[in-house]
């Protein structure tokens, strides 16, 4: 009989995930001979049960494009779907029968999930329950564990490193201090290569938490020796040492509650009480989500994607596809979903940084 696999997309956006859509379902069509169904907006979608064939000129010149042609939804976690009550007291229900059930309907015999830690975290519990997953890591952050690098990760990168770029100019016009506040939640590895990429005097990532007196004497030194400009590069999970993550908001129905951001605007009022410089402010935000991939995302995308449909032939399940050291590999998802990937403070890049005058507040 002629099998069909399932697709979903959840959690955040990136760049390079049509291109791994395409590549999934034209290796399960030319190569496989499979039929190929779409669900909608993630795990929402195979709770409220909308899913559509892809065909394969559905799936044609997209690999340029942002974003997801299925949707995706970070609020739907089907051991956890919020149907009423507040944000600090949601009323949360196990739907994940529901999506059990739904997957039968559609008749697949695999679902890949494109996904984060979060997304990758919901289909082990699934798998648990008996539904055959494959993962592929989709992520701006780049914490997934057992994987170099996710797709998505450099198309950030470089969309950073190009504001940066531009903030430097005229931080150097006006003599200010620029803060940038850039994406990764609770790991730094976005916050590290895009402020060394531009050329960051300060970066601050959560992993290697900050001492602000240190950061502001590093200010001051630079006007003593003609630098009247200093470029900041700071991670949305970075925190003063000591101190707490500064939280934007929280949201009641997403599989991680907390929204952070914010930490730009308070490292700016304490630098301007502490030296008098003047201090702006830019966060990059959901930029750094959107656009066109870059041509490593693109390649990697595809691999990652080719790999997904010919393990989906073979009927594997429980396995994530991982970069490692050039090569595509598969790793037990719920090893990937172990813990975060995290800046180790011994890694190359941050002693590299830190030999060309970089400071890390410490």
């Amino acid at each position: 009989m002629k099998k069909t696999i399932a697709i979903l997309t959840a959690g955040g956006d990136c760049p390079g995930i049509n291109a791994v859509i395409r590549a999934v379902a034209k290796t399960a069509i030319n190569d496989h001979g499979m039929d190929v169904v779409g669900i909608e907006d993630g795990f929402l979608g195979l709770i409220e049960g909308r899913w559509r064939q892809l065909g394969y000129e559905d799936v044609s010149d997209i690999i340029t494009r942002g974003g997801t042609i299925l949707g995706t939804s970070n609020k739907s976690d089907p051991f956890g779907f919020v149907v009423d009550g507040d944000v600090e007291h949601p009323e949360r229900v196990d739907v994940s029968d529901t999506v059990i059930k739904n997957f039968e309907r559609i008749g697949a015999s695999s679902l890949i999930a494109i996904g984060g830690d979060g997304t990758l975290s919901i289909s082990e519990k699934l798998r648990g329950k008996g539904l055959p997953v494959i993962g592929i890591p989709k992520t701006i952050d780049n914490d997934v564990s057992c994987t170099d690098y996710t797709f998505g990760f450099d198309s950030a990168v470089a969309t950073a490193t190009e504001a940066i770029d531009k903030i430097h100019t005229t931080a150097q016009s006006h003599h200010r201090v620029m803060i940038i506040e850039v994406m990764g939640r609770y790991v730094g590895w976005l916050a590290l290569c895009s402020g060394t990429a531009g050329g960051g005097d300060v970066i601050l990532i959560p992993e290697i938490p900050y001492d602000i007196g240190i950061v502001c004497n590093r200010l001051v030194e630079r006007g003593k020796r003609g630098k009247r400009f200093t470029i900041v590069v700071v991670s949305e999970g970075a925190k003063e040492s000591g101190g707490e993550l500064v939280v934007k908001k929280v949201v009641k129905d997403s599989h991680d509650r907390l929204r952070l951001g914010g930490i730009a605007e308070v490292l700016a009022a304490e630098v301007e009480k502490r030296t008098g410089l003047e201090t702006r402010v830019t966060v990059l935000g959901h930029l750094q989500r959107g656009g066109t991939p870059t041509a490593f995302d693109r390649v990697l995308a595809t691999r990652f994607g080719r790999e997904a449909a010919t393990l989906a032939c073979q009927s594997s399940t429980g396995v994530m596809v991982a970069l490692k050291c050039g090569d595509i590999v598969t790793v037990p998802i719920k090893d990937a979903v172990a813990e975060l990937k995290k800046v180790p403070r011994d890694h190359h890049l941050i002693a590299t940084a830190e030999s060309v005058g970089m400071s890390f507040g410490v």
